[in-house]
């Protein structure tokens, strides 16, 4: 069942949406070669927490941390670990998820570490540009399949493969709610959007093949030739026009300068 949010709702929503932007924002700061990625998870759970927020990734079906932090060829729900250390050269995409207010908030961001290689680098903008294609097609009127079409195609147009068993979905009072959000699809189907809805739009992009296999530990996923994807979601709510963006990378911005994506 899909649920239409009321305005008051949706003001809950972006509350709880720039709580999770300016955590990365934080955790951004530490995003260097030689950290953990259980160090950046720790820095995101207490900035969560002192905040008034509930990480709501900890403990979804029995996740372990308020983090997901997917490195290089790993795709999502990538586990922080004392073990996996940041090198120059990496990239890393942080998702997580936070109820405030009774609101979840969703997005995601791949952040470069150190000097990254150009072909990464443009794997990463195309991926952000694909995400902004499909928010366009997210207003009244339009179709679910409108926002797949735009990403698919965008991406697919320059060379990169559209990960395909992992979508958006849509949010609210739980982190997944109706509809899927496929990356892919054909333009004109789907069910109709109205405004109100609000859903979580994130296209994983691999610089290989689309296809995936998941890791020993159960949760992460990664590519199966091993190149690098990137990831990037926002939180938004259908609209007449324009979708209303509910979370924001401007703080990102804020703290990495000239390095930002």
């Amino acid at each position: 069942m899909i649920f239409l949010k009321t305005d008051e709702e949706v003001e809950l929503m972006r509350q709880s949406n720039i709580l999770l932007s300016k955590m990365y924002a934080e955790v951004a700061k530490y995003i260097q070669p030689g950290v953990t990625t259980a160090r950046l998870d720790q820095i995101a759970e207490e900035y969560i927490r002192d905040n008034g927020g509930i990480p709501a990734c900890k403990g979804y079906d029995d996740f372990p941390n308020a983090l997901c932090t997917s490195v290089n060829e790993q795709i999502v729900h990538g586990i922080p670990s004392d073990r996996v250390v940041l090198k120059d050269g990496d990239i890393i995409t942080l998702d997580s998820s936070i109820c405030l207010n009774g609101f979840h908030s969703d997005s995601a961001y791949t952040f470069p570490v150190g000097n990254v290689a150009e072909a990464t680098l443009r794997l990463m903008r195309t991926t952000k540009e694909a995400l902004y294609k499909g928010i366009e097609q997210a207003v009244t009127g339009h179709r679910l399949g409108d926002i797949g079409s735009a990403i698919q195609s965008y991406c697919e147009k320059a060379g990169y493969g559209v990960i395909r068993e992992f979508v958006g979905h849509g949010i609210g009072r739980d982190m997944h709610e109706d509809p899927e959000v496929c990356n892919y699809g054909r333009r004109g189907n789907g069910i109709v959007l109205k405004s109100g809805m609000t859903m979580a739009i994130e296209p994983m992009i691999s610089m290989g093949r689309r296809h995936i296999l998941i890791e020993d530990d159960g949760w992460t996923a990664r590519t199966i030739d091993r190149k690098p994807t990137a990831h990037y979601e926002h939180s938004v709510c259908v609209r007449n026009g324009k979708a209303d963006i509910l979370s924001t990378f401007d703080y990102i911005q804020e703290v990495l300068g000239d390095r930002f994506i």
